[in-house]
């Protein structure tokens, strides 16, 4: 009897001294992987940061505004989708509104929405992107019908042709992830830096 109860406790903690090994061993080599990964990966690994003149201007992973003060769009920049993240894009709160499509104050928002893009870009059909937030409120792309809705408003701020600014656009178009993912997209801060070194 005194031979089983002494080896209760010499089991117990072999079995634990060995699951000790073995979570400190996949920690040390999943920590070695995640590394590696980052060495061979490392703008991915560094947030896709974005430069422009030599300094980050921000992600290629997350949205940000090209409004005035009062949130009003800047005519000369491509502008992005609507944010629901906190104050827009804030990576802190990322999330949609929440709001079913049939609520008062989400229907109300895509109307005022819409209005404000027929007064910028003229009479035509707005897309669905253009007046609706992501699921994150932080996605950075547009699909490429709002970017080339958006075109005519660009080109007139920046005293450019239509046929010059549509053709920026058209090189910045992203196909769909795995070629049949989704939809093609623009990055809008990438595309607003090519048009900023456009117009120099």
């Amino acid at each position: 009897m005194s031979s089983v109860i002494s080896r209760g406790p010499v089991r117990t903690w072999s079995v634990a001294l060995g699951l000790l090994v073995l979570t400190t061993v996949a920690t040390i080599v999943f920590t070695a992987v995640v590394t590696l990964i980052g060495l061979v990966l490392p703008a991915q690994a560094n947030g896709s940061l974005v430069t422009s003149g030599g300094r980050v201007v921000g992600s290629a992973l997350i949205g940000q505004s090209f409004t005035d003060a009062k949130g009003d769009a800047l005519p000369q920049w491509f502008q992005s989708r609507p944010s629901a993240a906190g104050d827009g894009y804030d990576g802190g709160a990322s999330s949609g509104s929440n709001l079913g499509p049939d609520n008062p104050d989400l229907v109300k928002a895509i109307d005022e929405r819409k209005a404000a893009i027929v007064r910028q870009d003229g009479p035509g059909a707005v897309p669905a992107d253009a007046v609706t937030a992501s699921g994150s409120g932080l996605d950075p792309h547009v699909s490429e019908a709002y970017a080339l809705r958006q075109v005519d408003r660009v080109a007139q701020a920046r005293g450019l042709s239509a046929a010059r600014v549509r053709a920026l656009v058209e090189q910045h178009v992203q196909a769909p992830d795995l070629g049949f993912l989704g939809e093609p997209t623009v990055n809008v801060l990438q595309l607003n830096i090519a048009l900023a070194a456009l117009a120099r």
